[in-house]
């Protein structure tokens, strides 16, 4: 493995999470103000265009990785966008939600591991 392989699952990761956290402010933004507004437009853009970084960057991993290996990174989004939305969004993280999403990364990283 090169070390260009390193530095690209941060940002395919980086790429997930900040793609979620932009549609779902579009999202939020549109129930209010309507899908015409500059403001929603620019976020979904930004959201798309994030899903978009993050769906070219995991293609060329895995034509460098096994699926095995990159899929386990995917699961600690779950933890991740947790966190980025309960402070980005202001979203409340309960103790169930927090423990659920540890549960599922961990889940993720066995199965991986055998």
């Amino acid at each position: 493995m090169r070390w260009p392989v390193f530095f690209l699952i941060p940002i395919a990761l980086i790429a997930f999470v900040a793609g979620q956290l932009f549609l779902k402010h579009a999202m939020e933004s549109s129930a209010v103000r309507g899908f015409r507004d500059a403001q929603v437009i620019l976020f979904l853009g930004c959201g798309i265009f994030s899903m978009t970084i993050h769906f070219f960057v995991t293609l060329g991993l895995l034509g460098h990785l096994d699926l095995s290996y990159v899929y386990p990174f995917q699961g600690l989004s779950v933890i991740i966008i947790s966190l980025a939305a309960a402070v980005v969004l202001k979203e409340k993280l309960s103790l169930r939600l927090t423990l659920g999403a540890l549960l599922i990364s961990a889940g993720i990283m066995l199965v991986s591991m055998s």
